[in-house]
Parts: structure tokens; C-alpha cells; sequence
């Protein structure tokens, strides 16, 4: 009964707060609470990894999970506790990848954890951080190496996993981030978010930076904000990449997007099709966007414009976000994650 109502206030919060000032971060982007009137945020603790090599049964004290789970199409089991093991999480498809070369399955346990734990094993990932698959070999090693020359940070400083990136990145070698990036570059991005316009969308709820449904019938305002939310709450805490997300984007947006993202729209930006491609699929190191997380979309065009990214091709982008509007940037990834790549 606790647990249910810290559930149902928190996501009471969740729907109470968008009526409030809109803080200067899109903090829904972020996964985060938007910041009251008089609120100041309170920066996320620099990230340090564990002194010591973090055995399969998670942080000394915390007792195993031991339930067996399983997910349609897998012949594998995993508990869940196996699921969310750091170095060395769980890959229901094996056969889905290429084979995993070492930061990718395990990490270097305690210095980096696996980046098949956030980013999972097909690279695809989730709101919270970043789809990587696709993208060529010169554009992820260019952003590990942003990551490890402090080059690349978030703008909003309640953002905890930039931290933790940084960090990661700082412990892989040379070799190691060419192993990262050869491997995920190897990866078709295929569909992996559904675009829908929406006033009301499912009640949610915040955890760990994502928003999942309370499923209770009960429904909220979208407002001035994109929602993005697995399409299967389960699958998505069993991290099943075969299971995608839902983005809820307020209606009018995509086709508003269209016109800024083909035109400029009429000189508040350039068209992004000049950079990523007629078909938004990327060339050489410019990255693919199109069918890409709305979420992740939007906090790069706001840490581009607040100058908290430095990397070899933010400069470029500069002028290309320096007037646009929250509004703007909703209906441009609104536009741009409902692209088929």
C-alpha cells in the first residue's frame, strides 16, 4: 500500500507540475521534474565507480533477486537481478548481434560498466541515453573521445548519467573505443519508436529518468512536452530489445516540424537535411537522426545551444539552434523521430 501511494503521488507531481513555469531546461527531455518558481537544481554528484570489482550478485548487502524470468521469442533465463548486472547484463538475442566484443558485453569491471547495460546489446538504447547503433565508426569514436577530453557535457545539471559516461569513457584505451564503435557501427538502425500525436496521453509515473504508464486507466495533459514510454513496461525493466517505446508528441507538431526541419523555416534555423542527409540517415561523421529518440534529440539541440558541447561538429551546429524556441525543438524531433530510417 506504500509503494502504491508513493506511485499514484508521484505521479500526481508528474501532472501537477507542467502547469507550473516552465524551468529553463526542457526537463522533460532530461527525464526529470521541471523546477518550480524559486527552485534552483540541485547538480547530480560527480560520478565514481566502485573501488572494487562488483561481483554478479550487485552491491555487497543487497540480497539477489532469484526468480527466473523469461520474454516471448528467447530461450535464454535470466533473473532479474542477471538482467540488470553491469558487466555483464543479459542478451536475450544473441543471435539478433553481431558477437559483443568486451566493453560492450562486460566493461572493465569496476571501472566501466558494459555498454550493453544502458545502450543494450542491438545499441538501439532508451530515453534516458543514447541510440548509437547506425551511426558511423568516425561519429562514435569523435563522441568517446568528447566524453573522455571533457569536451561533451549536459547542460542540465541534474543529469546524472553524463557523469558516468565521462567516466567510462576515460577508462576505455584507444583500441577499446575503435572496439566500441566498429561494433556498433556494424548495427542497421531499424524502427524502434512510435510517434503519436496526442492532448491526453496514460498517466505517468517517473523512474530512473523514463516515464512509464501507471496504468490505471487514469489519463494527464501532454502540454508543451514529448513523452516517451515503453510500449511494454515489463519488457522494458526485463530490457527486451525486441520491445520499443511510444513517443507522445502534442498534435500539430510533426507537420510544424516538417516545415523547419525541410526549410529553415523561413531563416530561423537551416534546413537538416543539408548536414544529415536528404533521407536524415547520416553522412560519414554526421550522425543519422531520423526515427532516433525525441528525448535524446531534444537534449542535444538544448546542450548545443547552451554551449555545453564542444566536440569537432558542435560549432557547426551553433547557429543552426541558437534561436530556436522549446517549441521549436519539440516539433523538430517530433517531425524528425516519426522518419522512417
Amino acid at each position: 500500500m506504500r509503494y502504491w501511494l508513493m506511485t499514484v503521488g508521484a505521479a500526481v507531481m508528474v501532472a501537477a507540475s507542467w502547469t507550473r513555469a516552465a524551468s529553463d531546461s526542457p526537463a522533460w527531455a532530461y527525464g526529470l521534474l521541471p523546477l518550480g518558481p524559486g527552485e534552483v537544481a540541485t547538480p547530480a554528484k560527480p560520478y565514481t565507480p566502485p573501488t572494487a570489482p562488483v561481483p554478479p550478485g550487485g552491491a555487497a548487502g543487497r540480497a539477489p533477486d532469484p526468480t527466473p524470468m523469461r520474454i516471448e521469442g528467447s530461450s535464454r533465463t535470466f533473473t532479474r537481478t542477471e538482467v540488470n548486472y553491469g558487466y555483464g547484463p543479459a542478451d536475450w538475442f544473441p543471435e539478433d548481434h553481431p558477437v559483443m566484443p568486451e566493453p560492450v558485453a562486460h566493461g572493465k569491471n569496476p571501472q566501466a560498466r558494459a555498454c550493453g547495460l544502458c545502450h543494450m546489446p542491438n545499441g538501439k538504447g532508451r530515453p534516458e541515453n543514447a541510440p548509437v547503433s547506425g551511426q558511423s565508426f568516425e561519429y562514435i569514436v569523435q563522441q568517446l573521445n568528447d566524453f573522455r577530453n571533457d569536451l561533451r557535457h549536459s547542460a542540465e545539471p541534474r543529469k546524472e548519467n553524463t557523469s558516468e559516461m565521462i567516466s567510462i569513457a576515460k577508462a576505455l584505451t584507444e583500441d577499446e573505443i575503435k572496439e566500441v564503435a566498429k561494433y556498433f557501427s556494424a548495427i542497421k538502425w531499424t524502427p524502434w519508436i512510435r510517434v503519436v500525436e496526442a492532448d491526453t496521453i496514460p498517466k505517468m509515473r517517473l523512474q530512473g529518468n523514463i516515464f512509464y504508464k501507471v496504468d490505471d486507466g487514469t489519463t494527464e495533459p501532454i502540454g508543451r512536452r514529448i513523452v516517451e514510454t515503453p510500449e511494454d513496461t515489463l519488457q522494458a525493466q526485463l530490457r527486451n530489445p525486441r520491445v520499443g517505446f511510444i513517443a507522445y508528441v502534442p498534435p500539430g507538431s510533426i507537420k510544424k516540424g516538417e516545415e523547419l526541419v525541410t526549410t529553415g523555416g523561413g531563416g530561423k534555423t537551416m534546413p537538416c537535411g543539408t548536414c544529415h542527409g536528404p533521407d536524415l540517415l547520416g553522412i560519414g561523421p554526421i550522425p543519422g537522426i531520423a526515427g532516433r529518440s525525441p528525448s535524446y534529440l531534444t537534449r542535444q539541440l538544448y546542450d548545443m545551444q547552451q554551449g555545453t558541447r564542444h566536440g569537432a561538429m558542435a560549432a557547426l551546429m551553433k547557429p543552426v539552434v541558437e534561436k530556436l524556441t522549446e517549441d521549436d525543438m519539440i516539433a523538430i524531433v517530433a517531425y524528425v523521430s516519426s522518419k522512417k530510417p
